[in-house]
């Protein structure tokens, strides 16, 4: 049951990333595309914890993918509240 979720969920981390990368080709903002990244950066993860079975404490390096998303996440958000834009 628990491999069978692990597999609905990098489905829906590779499906958010599609959508992101389809907003990005038509709306050309940064945004969406660190967006994309960082949603296949969460599937890498899930990926890789199930294939290791990260349950040993010591198998935490596996985390640092989902850590680099969300800091590409929060590097987007700043970049985009930062940078005036353009209309």
């Amino acid at each position: 049951m628990i491999e069978f979720l692990a597999g609905a969920l990098t489905t829906l981390y590779l499906l958010i990333a599609i959508c992101f990368l389809k907003f990005w080709k038509r709306r050309r903002d940064r945004l969406f595309l660190f967006f994309a990244l960082a949603f296949g950066l969460f599937a890498l993860n899930q990926i890789g914890s199930t294939m290791i079975e990260a349950t040993n404490e010591r198998s935490g390096y596996i985390y640092t993918l989902r850590v680099l998303g969300y800091l590409l996440i929060l590097y987007a958000i700043v970049e985009k509240n930062a940078v005036p834009s353009r209309k």
